[in-house]
């Protein structure tokens, strides 16, 4: 019988089970504590109508994954693109476990997505798909249970539909629903920039342990978007060289380097980076293989595998992306030096300013940008030491070592709890 080939999906679930399993066999975790913690809590499914432009009605799939609550609220994005699946947005909840784990702050993981283009969609559609979806998935969602994020095609707008639906429903605001808001709806200073920020702290703390000096360093950004473009312009301040960057059309090179500003208003007249007239065109193939010392993967997942890993050049990898790097990549890149810091340390920034909006939202606050950058530098920098000084006690990848501290923290939190009733 002719066995069928798994979906991208699947294999993005199959690789994430694989990491937890690896941690779970350095903890020496009891059987049942390890079956609890490998299912999601809780997954809805949902089919709606929406009504488009055309007068037509179309019918969408969505989902929410609650993967985990033990240590607290789901906390997770959602994410609007063609190719969502299930399988995905399930790898993705338990991603956001270990990530809020390990930057220790008090959430579980969950995920969101709904299967749809959203770039041939209307402002308007867009809204009525949003607010449709979330009355649907509105069972979970609550600032005490399930607070969704903006994540692949959704920004602060987004946000800002989804709480307002919801509060709709409740006959009164509830800002602490969601986070990633616009600003005057109660969201937090430095969100916007907060997953690459964070992933700037901790390539700053690998540079130091590397002895690499940034401001004579080269970086290339794959994936142009928020935690990209933003990456690079916070690299270009520190003197990095930006020597590449690119988006889902393809990239620009300059060895000479390229100003990430410059790439951004180009990409606001064009829609692509890949005809940045100050730079000659490359494929996202041929950038992620160029030679440098920092390599920012913030794109979507899987882009780096067993077949380009060992043509992978750089000094640090930082993913800025959930799941960039497949399982059977990452002995190639550790043999071959490549300093990797994986996913749910190096954009784990997103979900920490959330934390932070969240908090505000709920005590009435309003922190300055200044306060909130301090707060995330001082978590982003304690949690790489902290992966870190595992990596070297076990003689383990920072990949492995990331996530024998998040799974070690939730099988805690899970025996103290018990199992109910």
């Amino acid at each position: 019988m002719e066995m069928l080939a798994k979906t991208k999906g699947e294999e993005f679930q199959d690789a994430a089970l694989r990491l937890f399993h690896i941690a779970a066999e350095h903890l020496h975790l009891d059987s049942g504590i390890r079956e609890k913690l490998k299912w999601p809590k809780r997954e809805l499914t949902v089919h709606f109508p929406v009504k488009m432009d055309d007068g037509t009605i179309q019918v969408f799939v969505g989902y929410r994954v609650q993967h985990n609550v033990t240590r607290g609220p789901a906390k997770g994005g959602i994410r609007y693109h063609p190719d969502v699946t299930l399988e995905e947005v399930r790898a993705l909840a338990a991603l956001m476990t270990w990530k809020c784990a390990v930057v220790n702050v008090p959430f579980g993981g969950a995920k969101g997505g709904v299967r749809c283009d959203p770039k041939k969609m209307s402002l308007r559609e867009l809204e009525g798909l949003t607010r449709r979806y979330t009355t649907e998935i509105s069972v979970f969602l609550g600032p005490e249970s399930d607070i969704p994020a903006p994540d692949v095609y959704t920004n602060a707008q987004t946000m800002a539909w989804i709480m307002d639906t919801y509060s709709m429903h409740k006959g009164y605001s509830v800002p602490g629903v969601v986070t990633g808001k616009p600003i005057a709806l109660g969201g937090s200073l430095g969100r916007k920039e907060a997953t690459a920020r964070g992933c700037v702290f901790t390539i700053q703390e690998a540079a130091r342990e590397l002895g690499l000096d940034l401001p004579r360093a080269t970086a290339v950004i794959q994936g142009f978007g928020n935690a990209g473009s933003i990456a690079a312009m916070l690299l270009h301040e520190l003197g990095v060289r930006i020597i590449a960057v690119s988006d889902s059309r393809g990239g620009a090179f300059n060895p000479k380097g390229i100003d990430p500003t410059r790439v951004l208003e180009h990409k606001g007249k064009t829609g692509t980076v890949a005809t940045f007239s100050e730079a000659d065109r490359i494929s996202n193939q041929e950038l992620l293989e160029l030679p440098c010392d920092i390599l920012v993967p913030a794109a979507l997942e899987g882009v780096i595998t067993k077949e380009n890993a060992p043509r992978i050049k750089t000094r640090i990898m930082a993913e800025a992306a959930n799941g960039p790097t497949t399982p059977e990549a990452d002995p190639i890149l550790f043999a071959n030096n490549v300093y990797v810091i994986p996913d749910i340390l190096a954009n784990a920034g997103g979900v920490t300013v959330s934390y932070f909006e969240w908090v505000q939202n709920l005590e009435m606050l309003h922190w300055s940008e200044d306060d909130v950058n301090r707060r995330l530098r001082d978590i982003m920098t304690r949690s790489f030491q902290e992966v870190r000084e595992i990596a070297a006690k076990e003689r383990v990848a920072m990949r492995t070592a990331a996530y024998i501290l998040a799974v070690g923290r939730v099988a805690e939190a899970t025996l103290l709890r018990g199992v109910y009733p």
